[in-house]
């Protein structure tokens, strides 16, 4: 885990307070440990340095460590606060667990305990600062549709939709249902020499072959049955501007051949005119089949393919760019929030821990539907891990069978395993069932991954035997 937070100790014995900075030190050295001896020097310590984690005496002279809490989390929220408590004040200790504290440690202190308590407030402190800044990030973009990633992948696709956009080429974009392709084909039009002018898109599926026709190139009086007046088509509509072909595998051979004449001669004929007309249109179209497999099969002309795919853009599945789920998911969050009129959610990190592991068959278009279901059920409260496994589940309670009625105790540990069951098996998967190299990912120890193993009954075999 890596982090540029420190590590603050508060006591007022100084020698104290050094040996646990000490100890602390030996075991994280990627971390700085800072030590104070009174509240006062700990709150000023807590201004002049970025701290993750505070371990403080509680009964301490001048402002104790119950005092210290509240000023340092008024300060910073994020602040992960382990209480140093003498036996005989665990009351006291266990009160401040109320007011914000993160946990207790009890006096003597070991130090296995110390360090792996203090590993865990940072684990929690980063994921706090990572969800704080994914919510500023996703309140910064507009409410309109934007390309959201912070991925390799995205970086490489932006940087490719940047060297295309300064081209006046056609573009052919791929990927799967669900990905945004539209979304790429309007930023290229965006960052395009013919941005002030329109952007035009069609549907090619959604409009039957007879009309399609009259959509694209127009027509004039007398064409057809209906046909009383000219009615210009949508290249001739785009003059000097963009117009994308959505889903452009889905069209008939006849408008392949007529496609493929505009491209080639820069012209289009209106239907029932003898006339043509010069068009300066730039073409986008995109696509989820495979257009290599059509032409083989002879349902899509190779000459069109080669007119189209001058230049390419290929979408990356969701699957394949995990890591911006979670700012998906806040950005998603809170545009549905203001689609509702509702105040911003707080998202828990398992929540989004759970929703990162998950296929996702559907891409960013499934993930948002999941979002807005997710506001929706939460009734204006935190997102949690069970509120998402309700979701998952159609919006009912977490496996009750008939009329069995589970207790909150056992709702909450059949979510838990459901969670950890999933995160232990995509581990697994990544792995190809290497136990070592999977408690080493999830940061667990190879007992306790074993010991989770076990006790849902996992199998191992079968992510070997799928390897590879």
């Amino acid at each position: 885990m890596q982090t540029n937070a420190s590590i603050l100790i508060v006591d007022d014995e100084p020698d104290f307070a050094r040996g646990l900075s000490r100890i602390l030190k030996r075991a994280h050295p990627q971390w700085e440990c800072l030590a104070c001896t009174s509240g006062e020097a700990a709150l000023e310590a807590l201004r002049e340095n970025a701290v993750g984690v505070m371990l403080t005496d509680l009964r301490m002279p001048g402002m104790n460590g119950i005092d210290l809490l509240e000023k340092a989390l008024a300060a910073n929220p994020q602040l992960c606060v382990v209480l140093m408590t003498a036996y005989g004040t665990i009351e006291d200790a266990v009160m401040s667990l109320k007011r914000g504290a993160y946990d207790f440690i009890t006096k003597p202190i070991q130090r296995n305990t110390l360090c792996h308590m203090v590993e865990r407030a940072m684990e929690r402190y980063v994921l706090m600062a990572e969800n704080r800044r994914l919510r500023e990030i996703a309140a910064g973009l507009e409410s309109r549709p934007v390309m959201i990633g912070e991925s390799r992948a995205m970086q490489q696709l932006a940087e490719s939709i940047a060297a295309v956009a300064a081209t006046d080429y056609t573009v052919l974009i791929r990927g799967e249902s669900g990905t945004g392709k539209e979304l790429a084909a309007r930023r290229v039009h965006q960052l395009s020499r013919r941005s002030a002018q329109p952007l035009l898109s069609v549907n090619c599926p959604a409009i039957p072959e007879q009309l399609l026709e009259s959509e694209l190139f127009g027509h004039v009086r007398g064409a057809f049955t209906g046909a009383d007046r000219d009615r210009r088509g949508l290249f001739e509509t785009a003059e000097g501007g963009t117009l994308l072909l959505d889903e452009i595998g889905d069209v008939s051979p006849g408008i392949q051949a007529k496609l493929l004449r505009v491209l080639q001669e820069k012209e289009i004929r209106p239907v029932g005119s003898s006339e043509k007309k010069k068009v300066d249109v730039r073409i986008l179209a995109t696509t989820n089949q495979n257009l290599e497999d059509r032409i083989r099969e002879g349902s899509f002309r190779e000459d069109l393919f080669y007119r189209l795919n001058v230049l390419t853009l290929t979408l990356p599945p969701l699957r394949d760019r995990s890591q911006d789920i979670p700012l998906l998911v806040h950005h998603f969050t809170a545009l549905t929030c203001r689609e509702m009129g509702m105040d911003p959610l707080e998202i828990s990190p398992n929540a989004l821990a759970y929703l990162s592991t998950q296929p996702w068959p559907g891409n960013v278009r499934e993930l948002l539907n999941f979002v807005r279901r997710m506001v929706v059920f939460s009734a204006g409260q935190p997102v949690t891990l069970p509120l998402v496994k309700l979701v998952e589940n159609g919006g009912l309670a977490n496996a009750p069978r008939g009329n069995e009625i589970l207790s909150y105790k056992q709702a909450k540990a059949r979510v838990m395993d459901d969670f950890t069951r999933t995160y232990v098996s995509t581990v697994l998967r990544r792995t190809g069932g290497n136990i070592s190299e999977a408690a080493r990912l999830s940061g667990l120890e190879r007992v306790s991954l074993q010991k989770i193993i076990r006790r849902l009954n996992i199998d191992v075999a079968a992510f070997r035997n799928n390897a590879g």
